[in-house]
């Protein structure tokens, strides 16, 4: 990546970041997915995986749109987040059962956070670009991304955690 010039230079550099920061998420919960016994967080975790594809979609049309070359940058943020969701849930994991899933739900929504941040940053700039179309699919993904950690927290509040706390 090279050093930005402008708001264009920052929008498209996030674009970037977030395709790699989604491919990782994705690539982990695929690996996490088979480790949960909770079947509505298996559910959910499944759906998450193809709501990242969509995103990516998301991401890769709008760098077309932008005249930028259509190529992800690497996210180390992302990758940082992707090795303590591995050490968590492979390395030092609790045995199966509801106490891995909570640590699930947890790394989950650490990993979503990221994306949280970095899709509205994205809209934010599109939108102060004039990039009415962009803006819009970014606050739509964040809105859905958002609405994935909303009911993680709620699964954890009201089922898994409480099963956790009894296992």
């Amino acid at each position: 990546m090279s050093t930005p010039e402008n708001l264009e230079d920052l929008y498209t550099d996030e674009l970037k970041d977030l395709w790699s920061a989604n491919d990782q998420m994705q690539r982990c919960l695929k690996k996490i997915t088979s480790k949960v016994s909770d079947p509505a967080l298996k559910e959910m975790l499944t759906k998450s995986v193809e709501g990242i594809g969509n995103h990516t979609g998301v991401l890769k049309e709008l760098l077309a749109d932008s005249g930028e070359k259509v190529s992800k940058e690497h996210c180390k943020g992302m990758e940082g987040l992707v090795a303590e969701a591995t050490k968590h849930t492979a390395e030092e994991a609790p045995k199966k059962g509801p106490v891995l899933d909570a640590v699930i739900i947890a790394q989950y929504q650490r990993m979503t956070h990221y994306g949280l941040a970095g899709f509205g940053t994205a809209a934010a700039y599109a939108k102060a670009l004039g990039l009415k179309d962009a803006n819009k699919k970014l606050r739509d993904a964040t809105k859905e991304i958002y609405g994935g950690d909303e009911y993680m927290t709620k699964l954890a509040e009201t089922s898994v955690n409480i099963k956790a706390k009894e296992d």
